[in-house]
């Protein structure tokens, strides 16, 4: 019986998944003759094996290889989506924690990548809200002898190196098996705006022991140099809709009809050798898009209009972000009291001040308003009489004068009126000083402050606020990671915009790989730094100069409408419903334009 119970004990043992059957340290060469042509050299237009939906495909077509000789976009790496496909070696090593001698996480470098780190601790994933990185931010299991890894958090970036993308929203799953001195990494992207389904590949590698891996040393603005002279600066190198020239090669050299060289989810199966044979398919190099053509939005709505909880996340230094009052907030905390960038709408003021009093139990001294909308302003009033300046301010019902209030003199001219007229706002929501002209410094908290004016954007009245000790940029409503720019028709610009979106590059520096060093609070979204800005600006810059485009060709704006500009980002940034549409902004894209050519 003793025995029957001792047996029966170690097939239970034997059966229980192991937490880590297989080292896999070590270097690890790449093996790759077996997919060659798909391992740098792939030609512009070729997606076959692709499971590109519409929006994948005509991003691709759109993308110019000069993109990367831009000065935005040199340091670039090879994003984690594509890493291991680079033709170097990996290495493997183990992170083991000093006390309890247990696996903590693997790290991974080479190939081309930014070195990863693995966490095998079944730590928390960071907010939504948090930095993407070109690597992500990786966890891992073992299955058997297989080490599974989830990753989240990646920049945009691509599939292969001729423009076939990969969205924000992408995630990764990678299973890594080893074969006595052979690795296979099945690697498996999701991605809900550019796929149609899950992209699936294989990459090998031999264990290779006098082989180093290469994490590629630095690149950052200092190995920066002009690549594309005679470019306007702030230019974006791109293919309008209709040009084909680029991708026609690979069609006419491979054979491969163009409906096929677009990929798509059916054509990475075998039976679609089948259906090459009908008279069905589209082979047109480029098919436009159907009059009024819609591709729904696949992105999560703006959190921080939930108004369920303010959350609070670090930025850098003694900055912060609070959000969930409507816009983003920032807040700079110091010895010296709270300066609070916007304050979110009125209905969330006190849950507002209730989040500031954990990060501080002194004054809020100063407000800065990026623009003069109610949902980045609304809790001014409040806010201000809640806090206190070293000197001036308002009288508020509490004890002693309020906090200073800075925004750009149109703010004050949006939200105040003529005597005996009722104005937008509050009188205590106005900010105290309206400074005129371009620029306006603030010093607090040991930190000099800038604030830059930014005219005919979103609005009139835009402000972009600079924290340089902390190197934090608050950037308002000229970037949001959540949805197309807001632009007035009134007061604002398709083109302020983009000169706004271009200033906050100039002030940017990344640390290094075009990732980290500055970061930035877009006015809705999450944290961002240089890189996020640049493919925003980039997005909002093709759009302009379609629709550019198109109004030199005598295009109506029902026309442009109809032909869908924007068709390839809706996934991502469009709307057909809410207070901002995207028809509303090809439209406010349209009039502006237009207005700059009478």
């Amino acid at each position: 019986m003793r025995g029957a119970t001792l047996a029966g004990l170690c097939l239970a043992i034997l059966a229980r998944p192991v937490l880590g059957q297989i080292d896999l340290s070590g270097e690890w060469a790449g093996t790759f003759h077996e997919d060659l042509p798909h391992r740098g050299g792939v030609r512009l237009g070729d997606y076959t094996g692709l499971p590109l939906n519409e929006a994948g495909w005509r991003k691709g077509q759109s993308w110019d290889e000069a993109a990367r000789s831009t000065r935005e976009r040199q340091c670039i790496p090879h994003v984690v989506t594509y890493a291991l496909r680079g033709p170097a070696t990996i290495r493997f090593s183990k992170v083991i924690d000093p006390v309890s001698g247990e696996l903590q996480a693997y790290t991974l470098y080479g190939s081309y990548g930014r070195p990863r780190t693995i966490w095998m601790d079944g730590r928390e994933r960071p907010s939504d809200l948090a930095p993407h990185t070109w690597g992500g931010f990786s966890t891992g299991i073992w299955e058997r002898n297989t080490l599974v890894v989830y990753t989240t958090h990646i920049k945009t970036g691509w599939l292969l190196r001729n423009g076939a993308p990969t969205s924000d929203l992408a995630t990764m799953r990678e299973y890594f098996t080893r074969y006595g001195d052979y690795l296979m990494a099945a690697t498996v992207v999701d991605d809900p705006v550019f796929l149609e389904e899950p992209f699936i590949r294989t990459t090998n590698f031999v264990l290779s022991l006098p082989s180093n891996a290469n994490a590629w040393g630095n690149c950052g603005p200092a190995q920066i140099v002009d690549e594309l002279g005679g470019r306007a600066k702030g230019s974006v190198p791109h293919y309008l809709p209709g040009e084909t020239a680029h991708i026609q090669e690979f069609v006419t050299k491979s054979g491969v009809p163009p409906a096929a060289a677009r990929g798509g989810a059916a054509t990475t199966y075998p039976e679609y050798r089948l259906k090459l044979k009908s008279d069905d398919l589209d082979n047109r190099l480029f098919p436009e898009p159907l009059p009024g053509k819609i591709l729904p939005r696949v992105a999560p709505p703006d959190t921080g209009q939930t108004g369920d909880e303010i959350r609070v996340l670090p930025v850098q230094e003694n900055v912060y972000l609070l959000a969930g009052a409507g816009g983003n907030i920032a807040a700079q905390v110091g010895p010296d009291g709270v300066l609070l960038v916007d304050t979110g709408a009125s209905n969330m003021t006190d849950k507002v001040l209730a989040a500031v009093r954990k990060l501080s139990d002194k004054p809020i001294r100063f407000i800065l308003n990026t623009h003069a909308h109610p949902d980045h302003m609304g809790g001014n009033e409040r806010l201000a009489a809640a806090g206190r300046s070293g000197s001036g301010g308002r009288a508020s019902d509490s004890a002693g004068p309020g906090a200073l209030v800075i925004a750009h003199e149109a703010v004050l001219q949006a939200v105040s009126a003529p005597a005996g007229k009722q104005p937008p706002m509050p009188v205590g929501a106005w900010p105290t000083e309206g400074y005129p002209g371009d620029y306006k410094e603030v010093s607090f908290n040991g930190e000099g402050i800038q604030l830059f004016h930014q005219s005919a954007a979103h609005t009139d009245g835009d402000s972009i606020v600079f924290f340089r000790r902390s190197d934090v940029v608050a950037a308002g409503d000229i970037f949001s990671t959540i949805g197309y720019p807001v632009i007035d028709p009134a007061k604002g610009g398709i083109n302020g915009v983009i000169a706004g979106l271009n200033r906050i590059i100039e002030i940017t520096i990344p640390k290094d790989w075009q990732e980290g060093g500055t970061m930035v609070i877009p006015g809705h979204g999450r944290i961002c730094d240089e890189a996020d800005v640049v493919e925003y600006r980039d997005t909002v810059t093709i759009i302009r100069d379609r629709v550019q485009h198109m109004i030199s060709k005598g295009m109506t704006l029902e026309q442009v409408k109809a032909a869908r500009p924007t068709l390839e980002y809706d996934p991502r940034y469009g709307s057909e419903s809410g207070p901002w549409t995207t028809a509303m902004f090809v439209e406010a894209v349209y009039r502006s334009l237009s207005a700059n050519r009478r």
